[in-house]
């Protein structure tokens, strides 16, 4: 298996994961998780929708994307941060970008620049 696809597999499975662990906290709250692939333009989605004291809940907990042989972290507002798990499986520093953060920011991280 070549790299992309070793990254494809590996982002579903972690966004699975995180669907499958995700949700509401309480009977009260419905929050619910929604991992989303679109392969064709390697673009990696985990939505968050549903109702949380009252309020509305529709944003990207996390969102990745395949360029340039690497893995851009675009959105990322789980707990320990998916990054965390890409290099636990095995994916180098190098191949990972923090996009969240700006440009000029990015030499400062332990990851890559772009």
């Amino acid at each position: 298996m070549d790299k992309l696809s070793r990254y494809r597999t590996l982002i579903k499975q972690l966004l699975e994961e995180y669907e499958r662990l995700g949700g509401s906290v309480s009977p009260e709250d419905k929050v619910v998780d929604h991992a989303m692939f679109d392969e064709q333009h390697d673009r990696y989605i985990l939505l968050r929708t549903g109702w949380w004291e009252q309020k509305r809940i529709n944003s990207a907990a996390l969102y990745l994307r395949l360029y340039n042989d690497k893995i851009y972290i675009e959105e990322d507002w789980t707990e320990d941060g998916i990054a965390t798990d890409l290099l636990a499986a095995g994916v180098p520093r190098q191949d990972i970008v923090l996009a969240f953060h700006p440009p000029e920011m990015r030499p400062y991280t332990e990851f890559a620049v772009a």
